[in-house]
C-alpha cells in the first residue's frame, strides 16, 4: 500500500509539470546570454548608475575605479548586445540604458546584495 501511495505522488507530480507554462528554450539561451554580459562588477555598477542618468566613459570609469580605455571596453560590449545606447555630443559621448529590462535585473542586485544585507552569508532557510 505504501510503495503505491509514492506511485501514485509521483505520477501525480510528473503530471502536474506537463502542464506548468514554461519559457521557451531559446528565449532562456537568450536570457543567459544577457546575464552573461552584466556577469562583472564594473559593468553593474555601470548599469546602477545608467538607471539613475547618463554619464560619459570617463565619469563611469571613474566611479569603477579603472582607467577610461576598460570602461570603453565594457560599455562597447554592452552597446552592441542592445543593452545601452550612446550619444556624442561634441566631444563627449554619453551613454544611457536603452534595455527597460536591466531596472529589473538591477533592482533584484539590490534586494539580494544592496544596502545592509552581508552578501558573503546566505539568509537562514537558503
Amino acid at each position: 500500500m505504501l510503495i503505491y501511495r509514492y506511485v501514485s505522488i509521483y505520477t501525480s507530480f510528473i503530471m502536474d509539470t506537463k502542464n506548468i507554462n514554461l519559457i521557451e528554450l531559446e528565449s532562456m539561451e537568450k536570457a543567459a546570454e544577457c546575464l552573461r554580459n552584466l556577469a562583472h562588477p564594473h559593468r553593474l555598477r555601470m548599469v546602477e548608475m545608467l538607471l539613475q542618468g547618463r554619464y560619459t566613459v570617463g565619469e563611469l570609469a571613474e566611479a569603477c575605479g579603472i582607467p577610461s580605455h576598460m570602461a570603453s571596453e565594457h560599455l562597447i560590449r554592452m552597446r552592441d548586445r542592445g543593452l545601452l545606447s550612446s550619444v556624442r555630443e561634441s566631444r563627449k559621448v554619453y551613454y544611457e540604458i536603452a534595455e527597460p529590462g536591466l531596472a529589473s535585473i538591477m533592482n533584484c542586485v539590490t534586494q539580494r546584495f544592496g544596502g545592509d544585507c552581508d552578501s558573503t552569508t546566505p539568509s537562514e532557510g537558503e
